[in-house]
């Protein structure tokens, strides 16, 4: 067995020991106490709500900002208890709402293609999907720490969602929704210039992923948003919005750049109204277009 394995477990073993309710307090404790003494990370949050809220004064900016940390630690306390959702204890994690646009996407027998951001509790989100419907293929990254990387597959894989690298992955998603299966793509992280394309977010040019685009207009499988943002009783609703109308026409890189607009306005409009449920942290606005050196066939042109 190897070492991660190993280590994986005792983590589990640890952690799962600890009661929800005081591994909660726990890990809101030391998001807090990084808040405070992670200058570096602590400016940038504060730097891109002051970028996105313009319109809110520093204090209001400074508790969304505190909130966030506490948010993030409330998801990876909860992180150790998602491998035992089943369906006898939906009710006890979440409720839903728009199970029936999962439903209808899958009757076209097109394959779905699902997309959501670090918001909420994606991961929850993910477990529920492959609960209440079938098994989502996950497009991810791979952590670069081999305890954490450890730890996040066992959680992901564990109600049967499989994982898709990120390299190399669009050829096997195609195989995929060709055999009518579910993909899960997170469309809110930083890209290269060469693999996406700017878009606003929160009115700032954002470099982002135009693969999810590429594939709803190769293969014509339903695109649907799907959001898990936490209740005030500390449960989550799980939203399955409706279809994406996706845009076609002879212009095959304006058809990427109108889609991405889609896709990505309405992840801002979830975040707008819960922005202490957003990953603030991820340096969202980092490539440039002063970057850009130059065009490579197939790139659409930013705005």
């Amino acid at each position: 067995m190897k070492r991660e394995t190993l280590t994986t477990r005792t983590i589990f073993i640890i952690f799962g020991g600890i009661p929800l309710g005081i591994r909660k307090a726990l890990f809101k404790a030391l998001a807090i106490l990084f808040y405070h003494f992670s200058e570096k990370n602590r400016l940038i949050v504060l730097h891109n709500l002051t970028r996105a809220f313009p319109e809110k004064d520093i204090s209001e900016l400074t508790r969304i900002a505190r909130d966030s940390y506490r948010h993030l630690g409330i998801v990876a306390a909860e992180f150790f208890d998602i491998t035992s959702l089943t369906m006898e204890n939906l009710v006890d994690w979440f409720e839903s709402e728009g199970l029936e646009h999962y439903v209808r996407a899958y009757e076209k027998d097109k394959g779905i293609l699902l997309f959501t951001g670090h918001f909420g509790n994606w991961e929850v989100m993910a477990a529920a999907c492959a609960v209440l419907f079938d098994p989502l293929y996950i497009v991810y990254r791979e952590l670069d720490n081999p305890v954490m990387r450890d730890i996040v597959d066992r959680v992901r894989s564990h109600t049967g969602n499989k994982l898709l690298p990120k390299g190399g992955a669009a050829r096997r998603i195609v195989r995929l929704l060709n055999k009518q299966k579910s993909v899960g793509i997170l469309i809110d992280q930083n890209v290269s210039w060469t693999e996406g394309v700017f878009v606003d977010f929160f009115g700032r040019p954002a470099s982002t992923t135009k693969g999810l685009a590429a594939l709803a207009l190769q293969t014509g499988a339903p695109v649907l948003p799907a959001f898990a943002f936490r209740l005030r009783d500390g449960r989550y609703r799980v939203v399955i919005e409706p279809e994406v109308e996706i845009v076609r026409t002879d212009d095959y890189d304006r058809d990427i750049l109108e889609n991405t607009k889609r896709f990505t306005n309405i992840l801002e409009e979830h975040v707008r109204r819960h922005p202490e449920q957003w990953f603030w942290l991820h340096q969202r606005w980092k490539t440039k277009k002063s970057q850009i050196t130059e065009r490579p066939k197939g790139q659409a042109v930013p705005e």
